[in-house]
């Protein structure tokens, strides 16, 4: 049993991610790589990719199958826009509750609908909530798929937060190197909260800016 949840605190927990061979940073730290989960999102990603217009920066999109499926231009948008793509999971399920094969099965469906949808086939992955069973992490792998978790996050899906608190979050103490996590959607967290994240990601690029930080891709 405890071999099942092992890699499950690696998302809290640096020493449970290198344990586990799951990297939390960019092996090439010439920047600083801004990820957005759960998308893509009819309001919300639209409003992402707008606020990284303005400011020439790039991204990295891990997105969810059924949402793929739903709006497979939004999906052709991102990466038309110079944004990488990668997979969050076919569904928003979290691993520990589902057999190796469930897993295995939706890191499939979920691959399949990406490359159907752009001809492109992800080569990250991070699963929902950032949490791998040791079936699902194995699985990943075995797909050939590069799991990547973040080092900083901005807490954006929560109901009571605001623009100012997610990108203070997210740049405390940023270097070069890092993660952060964002969510380009509000399907599994607090209703509208895409409209804060997008809110917040201009002060989020001044910060990286202020700081000497480039935005690059996490690929």
């Amino acid at each position: 049993m405890l071999g099942r949840f092992g890699p499950a605190a690696a998302p809290v927990l640096p020493v449970v991610a290198a344990s586990w061979s799951l990297p939390r940073r960019l092996r090439d730290a010439g920047g600083v790589a801004l990820t957005f989960d759960d998308g893509p999102h009819p309001e919300g990603t639209p409003l992402v990719l707008e606020a990284l217009a303005r400011e020439s920066c790039r991204a990295t999109f891990f997105l969810v199958g059924e949402q793929v499926r739903c709006r497979p231009h939004l999906a052709r948008e991102i990466l038309a826009a110079g944004h990488a793509i990668a997979l969050h999971g076919d569904r928003h399920r979290l691993q520990l509750r589902l057999g190796d094969r469930e897993v295995a099965d939706d890191l499939a469906r979920g691959a399949a609908a990406i490359a159907e949808a752009t001809g492109v086939s992800p080569a990250l992955h991070r699963p929902p909530y950032g949490i791998y069973s040791a079936g699902g992490l194995r699985a990943a792998r075995a797909a050939g798929l590069q799991p990547l978790l973040w080092s900083r996050w901005g807490k954006d899906w929560r109901r009571l937060t605001t623009p100012r608190r997610i990108a203070a979050r997210a740049t405390r103490d940023v270097s070069a190197g890092e993660v952060i996590l964002l969510h380009d959607a509000d399907f599994y967290s607090a209703r509208d909260s895409h409209r804060r994240t997008a809110a917040a990601l201009p002060r989020i690029i001044t910060e990286l800016k202020r700081r000497g930080l480039d935005t690059v891709l996490a690929v």
